[in-house]
C-alpha cells in the first residue's frame, strides 16, 4: 500500500495529509492563532484545590485555567519534585544523570489532592490535552519528551517497548540499550521507528532529550510564572517526526521554507529520508493535484454512504458520537441476514477510516443493524476491533450488547476535526433544525392574541421572512381572518427578506401612516 504525506504550508494555516492509496487517512490542522498546546510545558500557579473532585486548577497563562488530577501528580510526585531540583555535575560525556543517593522513596500510598498542592503553589506541568470546548486544558507533572526513536519521561522509572514491534528478539535488544543508555531511574519509551536502530544513533537522541530537560529546569528556575518552558515542535515537523518513516513512499510540500526545515530536521535525525522529501511547485493548489479535497469534504457531512448503496450517520452530542447504520438503497441478493451482516461489515471499514479521518474520540457508541445470529455478531465485533488497530490513537471497544450496540472509547487529546473547523450554525444556533414554516405561523397567531390586548391601534402589522409571509396570506390565510375577527383590528402582512425564517416582529401602526407611506 503506498503512503504519503502532504503538506500545505500557508502562513496563515498549515494542514498535513497522511494519505494511504490515494485517500487521506489522518488530517491534521494548526493555525497560528489556534494552534495546539498538547505537549507544551509551563510554568504554572496553583489557583484552586478542589478536594471534592481530587483535583486542582492551576494557571499556565491561557485564558481557562488548567486542571489537573490527583492521579496525574500521585505516584510520582516525590520523583517529580526530585527531578525538578536536585542536579548533579555534568560528566565527561556532556550527559547529565541523578545522584540518587537521597533519592526519595516512591508513593506506596493514595495522596489526597489537599496533601499535594496548595494555593499559590509554583509547579511544573505539562498539557496532556488541549481545551476542548468549555473545558481547561489537562495537566500532568509526568512530563515527557518525544523525540524520533525515544521518549523520555523524566519523573517516572519505566521502560516500555513499543506494542507495533512484535519480534521478540527486537524487543528485548532495545530493552537491554535502554537499561544501558538511560540515566538511572529516568523512564524511556521506544518508538515503533526504533526498530532495527543501531545504538550509536539511540545514545545521540538519549543525549538530545536529556539536554533538552536540563534546559528545560534551568529555564524554570528563574522563569516568571505563568509562562512557557517548552514549545512543542509545529505540525509540520510533529508529521516528521511522527509520521514519516520508511514505509512512508514520499513527503512533499508546497512551502520552500518548509521544505528547507524538514531537511534541516532530518539532518539530526534521519539523513537517510532525505532522498524521499519533494518541494511542490506547480501553479494547482497542491491538495486539489492530490485529489483530496473532494474526501475530506466528506468529513463534514452528517451522512456518509458506502458504496453498496447503505449510508451511516455521524451525530455529534455533548456526552458521545454516535453512528448509525443503514442499508438505504442496498436490498440484496438472497436473504436479510446476509444483507444486514454485508452492510455491517462494509460500514465497519468506513467507520474505522471516518474516526481516524475525523480525529474523533471519547465516547463512540455504533448502532449495528440487528443480526439474528451469535456467530455474525461476533464477526462484527471482531472486523472492528482488527479495523481500529491501524489507528495510532487507544481505543478500548466492548463486546456487542443485545441491542446491536458497540460501545468504544479512543483517547481524545484535541478538538475533532469538526469542531476545529466548523462553528455552530447561526440560524439553528447549534440545533441542527429550524422550526417549520406552519409552526412559525401558529407561534405568530399566539403572540398576536397575546400582545394585542396592549395594543390601542386599529391596525397590527407583522415583519415576517417572506416565505412566512406567503404562507400566511396563501394556505394558512384563515388564521389571519380569524385573528382580524377575534381581536377586531385590521393585520397587515410585510415580508422583509432580511428576516430569519423563525424571526418576526408584531407591532401596532396607525392606518394612516401606512397610507402615507412612512
Amino acid at each position: 500500500m503506498s503512503k504519503e504525506l502532504i503538506i500545505n504550508a500557508m502562513d496563515h494555516e498549515t494542514r498535513v495529509a497522511f494519505v494511504g492509496n490515494g485517500n487521506p487517512e489522518e488530517l491534521f490542522i494548526e493555525r497560528p492563532k489556534e494552534s495546539d498546546i498538547t505537549g507544551n510545558i509551563y510554568k504554572g500557579r496553583v489557583v484552586r484545590v478542589l478536594p471534592g473532585m481530587e483535583a486542582a486548577f492551576v494557571d499556565i497563562a491561557l485564558e481557562q485555567a488548567a486542571f489537573i488530577y490527583v492521579a496525574d501528580v500521585v505516584n510520582n510526585y516525590h520523583e517529580f519534585d526530585y527531578f525538578m531540583h536536585v542536579l548533579s555535575d555534568e560528566d565527561k560525556n556532556g550527559r547529565t544523570d541523578l545522584d540518587m543517593e537521597n533519592r526519595p522513596p516512591s508513593l506506596d500510598q493514595e495522596y489526597l489532592i489537599e496533601d499535594l498542592l496548595h494555593e499559590g503553589q509554583e509547579i511544573i506541568v505539562q498539557v496532556s490535552k488541549a481545551p476542548i470546548g468549555n473545558k481547561g486544558a489537562r495537566i500532568t507533572t509526568r512530563v515527557s519528551l518525544p523525540g524520533r526513536f525515544l521518549v523520555l519521561m523524566p519523573a517516572t522509572d519505566h521502560i516500555g517497548i513499543s506494542r507495533r514491534i512484535e519480534d521478540e528478539n527486537e524487543r528485548s535488544r532495545l530493552k537491554e540499550m535502554l537499561m544501558d543508555l538511560r540515566p538511572e531511574n529516568c523512564g524511556v519509551i521506544a518508538r515503533t521507528v526504533s526498530e532495527g536502530v543501531n545504538r550509536e544513533k539511540l545514545a545521540k537522541e538519549m543525549d538530545f532529550l536529556v539536554s533538552l530537560w536540563l534546559d528545560i529546569q534551568k529555564k524554570g528556575a528563574n522563569a516568571p510564572v505563568p509562562s512557557l518552558l517548552h514549545k512543542e515542535l509545529n505540525v509540520t515537523l510533529r508529521a516528521v517526526r511522527d509520521l514519516f518513516t520508511q514505509e512512508v513512499d514520499k513527503l512533499v510540500i508546497d512551502s520552500k521554507s518548509g521544505f528547507e526545515e524538514i531537511l534541516k530536521f532530518l539532518d539530526t535525525f534521519m539523513p537517510m529520508l532525505k532522498e524521499s522529501v519533494e518541494l511542490y511547485e506547480e501553479s494547482e493548489p497542491i491538495f486539489d493535484a492530490y485529489n483530496l479535497e473532494s474526501e475530506i469534504s466528506r468529513a463534514f457531512k452528517k451522512k456518509v454512504w458506502l458504496k453498496s448503496g447503505g449510508y451511516i450517520v455521524i451525530e455529534h452530542t455533548e456526552a458521545m458520537v454516535s453512528v448509525d447504520i443503514n442499508t438505504g438503497r442496498y436490498v440484496g441478493r438472497h436473504n436479510l441476514e446476509e444483507t444486514i451482516l454485508k452492510t455491517n461489515l462494509e460500514a465497519i471499514k468506513e467507520i474505522a477510516y471516518q474516526i481516524r479521518l475525523r480525529d474523533i474520540g471519547g465516547l463512540i457508541v455504533i448502532d449495528f443493524i440487528d443480526m439474528e445470529k451469535k456467530s455474525n455478531r461476533e464477526r462484527v465485533f471482531n472486523t472492528l476491533k482488527e479495523a481500529l488497530k491501524k489507528d495510532r490513537s487507544k481505543t478500548h471497544v466492548l463486546p456487542m450488547s443485545e441491542l446491536g450496540l458497540i460501545e468504544m472509547t479512543r483517547k481524545r487529546t484535541r478538538e475533532t476535526l469538526n469542531r476545529m473547523l466548523c462553528e455552530p450554525c447561526f440560524y439553528c444556533e447549534g440545533e441542527g433544525y429550524l422550526k417549520s414554516r406552519r409552526t412559525v405561523c401558529y407561534n405568530i397567531y399566539r403572540d398576536m392574541r397575546r400582545e394585542s390586548g396592549e395594543m390601542l391601534a386599529p391596525c397590527i402589522t407583522l415583519k415576517a421572512n417572506p416565505e412566512i409571509a406567503e404562507l400566511l396570506l396563501g394556505e394558512e390565510n384563515s388564521l389571519v381572518d380569524s385573528l382580524e375577527a377575534a381581536l377586531k383590528k385590521e393585520i397587515i402582512v410585510l415580508p422583509d427578506p432580511h428576516f430569519h425564517l423563525e424571526q418576526y416582529e408584531i407591532f401596532e401602526m396607525h392606518k394612516n401612516c401606512l397610507d402615507s407611506g412612512q
